[in-house]
């Protein structure tokens, strides 16, 4: 247990590997935190971009980053068969069976059930629900489950957070626009953002902060800094400290 629970901590960015505390864990939950108990759907998207970018749980990596660019639609079984092909390619030995309770726990995170299970270890496991990222399709047009993870605009996704995760990416003074869109990592792909919600949010950004801009000059669209906001600020900004 001690260990599971050691494992899920660090996908979602909140130990290090020394087991300290990282900046995120000591705003949002240390002893004055400004969400314990993840109230507040900020707080939902920035542990999922923890758990994606981490790499610790590596599926959600693999998910978000290159599977959504072979398919948007998808059954339990084809994840599986991908993440076979991705264990053969990188001379991983993982059984089919560990890959399928991964997938379960994977669909589980985000999955909005139908009905209430009754079930403590499903609602817990459901942790991400909130964010809307997997649907599940009409089951009466398949013969098996099927899922989708479609990009939309993301209306509840604060400026702020998604500010917070493009700095703890990004080092220089100007970023392009389309490589936050399409690149591994980049927010576009881990939100699900359509290329309108991405320039949505890039505005809403530029609102709030004055030392950060958005240039469209020749079809060559960039976010520049002129002063680069410190990421705790940031934080603590959203969650008004």
């Amino acid at each position: 247990m001690v260990t599971s629970i050691q494992f899920w901590l660090k996908s979602f960015g909140l130990i290090d590997d020394q087991q300290r505390t990282t900046p995120v864990a000591d705003v949002v939950f240390e002893d004055d935190g400004k969400d314990p108990y993840l109230e507040d759907i900020g707080s939902l998207w920035l542990l999922h971009y923890l758990l994606v970018t981490t790499k610790q749980a590596s599926i959600y990596s693999l998910v978000f980053n290159e599977f959504r660019k072979e398919r948007i639609e998808f059954t339990k079984e084809q994840v599986i068969n991908f993440l076979e092909r991705k264990c053969k390619e990188s001379e991983q030995n993982i059984s089919r069976r560990s890959l399928q309770r991964d997938v379960d726990v994977f669909v589980k995170n985000y999955l909005r059930p139908s009905s209430k299970s009754g079930n403590v270890e499903d609602d817990f496991s459901a942790l991400l629900l909130d964010l809307d990222l997997v649907q599940e399709m009409d089951r009466t047009t398949a013969a098996t489950n099927l899922y989708k993870i479609e990009s939309y605009e993301r209306a509840d996704l604060p400026a702020e957070i998604l500010l917070y995760c493009l700095l703890d990416q990004e080092a220089g003074h100007s970023i392009s626009f389309d490589s936050l869109l399409i690149r591994e990592d980049g927010i576009g792909l881990i939100f699900a953002l359509t290329r309108r919600g991405l320039l949505q949010k890039i505005n809403e950004i530029t609102e709030k902060f004055p030392g950060i801009t958005f240039t469209d000059d020749a079809g060559i669209r960039e976010i520049q800094f002129t002063e680069r906001p410190d990421q705790r600020a940031v934080l603590e900004q959203y969650y008004g400290a």
